[in-house]
């Protein structure tokens, strides 16, 4: 298997224990010093934290639908960035409907043969009208 190969699958499954809502599973391909931007407050953390993760699922009822469109690949020695538009989709236990496409970068490093993400940015545009608010409503 290419590295690029690799890496792919290393992502394929960390999504894949997000739309299962599968903590242990993120933690299993999520490296010990992630660095996590992500779409909720705070505005970054460190380490892996499967307690929120967990606190995160339960919001959700049913499976979370979770895909990288069309990921980009650069891999260097042991280093490996992957960014793309993510989907996701699902239902909360509020009875909200989600639909969101977001900006998503990967970091991974390739420890002991295996490929772990390290680092992880989500973000959404914001409106330039004055309001800055997050203009959730774009579809590619």
């Amino acid at each position: 298997m290419s590295e690029e190969a690799a890496v792919r699958a290393a992502v394929d499954a960390w999504a894949a224990a997000l739309g299962a809502k599968d903590a242990a599973g993120v933690a299993a391909v999520t490296g010990e010093d992630l660095t996590l931007y992500a779409l909720a407050p705070p505005l970054g953390t460190t380490g892996p934290d499967a307690e929120g993760l967990q606190g995160w699922f339960d919001t959700w009822t049913g499976p979370i639908g979770y895909v990288l469109a069309d990921p980009a690949v650069a891999v260097a020695g042991d280093v490996a960035f992957v960014h793309g538009l993510a989907h996701m989709t699902g239902t909360k236990t509020d009875g909200e409907v989600v639909d969101l496409w977001f900006r998503a970068t990967l970091g991974l490093r390739k420890r002991d043969g295996a490929w772990t993400i390290v680092h992880e940015h989500e973000s959404v545009p914001f409106l330039m009208d004055g309001s800055f608010k997050a203009a959730v409503h774009l579809k590619p």
